[in-house]
């Protein structure tokens, strides 16, 4: 599952993504700087969410403790609803990883999946609160579409920016919003390191 993604945004490239689609942001904790990188799993990294004073972007740790410490950072949403704790995940793409084409290697290959005809892609998440590392976010996977099948069994939940705001509405039900995107949404291309 995905344990790496990218994010090259500003903080004002991501805010009129959003105002183009009626969605202003609001900055509660202030404007964050997001310099453009890899983010791993407990790195913070930008989140939106819904609030009573409408969309909030914030910084979050992604991931928080599961039972014997290992951090939760890909949850199920198969047949799950989820009424409170909704998140958009700010990234540009997502990286998986499979067995190494050459079996001497010691590396797996990397594999960063874009959605090139978007300005940028969102994640459905979860926040949150645990009382070591305060509110963090996951995400949320699925079944795997055409795209990412040859990759890995699950895939993380992408959604089309048509759906943002509905995944931001708790009253939508999740399962009208994650599904697997279709053939020739996502774009891969090998990463080297």
């Amino acid at each position: 599952m995905c344990n790496l993604y990218t994010q090259s945004k500003s903080v004002d490239e991501v805010a009129r993504i959003f105002r183009d689609l009626q969605m202003p942001l609001t900055f509660p904790e202030g404007a964050p700087n997001l310099a453009p990188r890899d983010i791993a799993i407990t790195d913070p990294a930008a989140i939106v969410r819904s609030s009573s004073n409408g969309y909030e972007l914030i910084v979050r740790r992604w991931s928080w403790p599961g039972p014997g410490g290992k951090p939760v950072y890909n949850f199920r949403s198969d047949g799950r609803e989820f009424g409170s704790g909704r998140c958009l995940i700010i990234a540009d793409g997502f990286y998986e990883f499979t067995k190494p084409a050459n079996p001497k290697a010691k590396r797996k290959d990397r594999w960063l999946f874009t959605m090139p005809r978007a300005p940028m892609l969102c994640i459905a998440g979860l926040t949150r609160t645990d009382p070591s590392v305060g509110e963090a976010f996951t995400m949320l996977t699925t079944e795997p579409g055409p795209d990412v099948a040859p990759y890995h069994s699950r895939q993380i939940a992408v959604l089309p920016q048509e759906r943002w705001a509905a995944w931001l509405d708790p009253t939508v039900a999740a399962r009208d919003i994650i599904q697997p995107l279709p053939a020739d949404t996502l774009s891969v291309q090998p990463s080297f390191r």
